[in-house]
């Protein structure tokens, strides 16, 4: 925003403190009128022609844009993505430890990402892995959508 004598174009369309329409005026008037006021003069809108100017207290004006700005930051949620580890000859009871925790990551507010993990010839029975899935998200399936469907990622060497 360009404000008072950064402003380098003739004629200005001003409003007041108010919002009350001044009318078209020279810059150096309309600056004249912000002086005697002792406020600013603070270009809007740059691209209307002419371009509209406001006359206020900008440190003021900054200062509550801040304030919005930082509010509406708190308001933000960020969701991050936990992960829940297992292996596909995972014992009854370790799954269901690893489902209360995915369940309270869920309650949380995060995403959760389930990885099975293989080692040596158990990827040669992906089947298992994708049994635990479905075994997992049927578990879960009132609180949460699958966003993506199990896949195989790495390789079978």
């Amino acid at each position: 925003m360009r404000i008072n004598e950064e402003i380098r174009i003739r004629e200005v369309r001003v409003t007041d403190v108010n919002g009350e329409q001044l009318g078209i005026m020279l810059t150096k008037d309309a600056l004249r009128l912000a002086e005697e006021q002792h406020l600013d003069l603070v270009e809007v809108a740059p691209k209307a022609r002419p371009p509209v100017c406001r006359i206020m207290d900008f440190g003021k004006y900054r200062y509550e844009q801040q304030k919005r700005d930082k509010e509406a930051r708190k308001k933000q949620k960020v969701i991050t993505v936990k992960e829940v580890k297992i292996r596909p000859n995972i014992e009854q009871h370790d799954f269901e430890v690893k489902l209360k925790n995915a369940q309270r990551f869920i309650e949380d507010g995060d995403k959760v990402k389930v990885t099975v993990m293989f080692r040596g010839r158990e990827l040669s029975h992906p089947e298992i892995g994708n049994a635990i899935l479905d075994k997992m998200a049927k578990a879960l399936e009132e609180s949460v959508t699958v966003e993506r469907a199990a896949k195989l990622e790495g390789t079978l060497s």
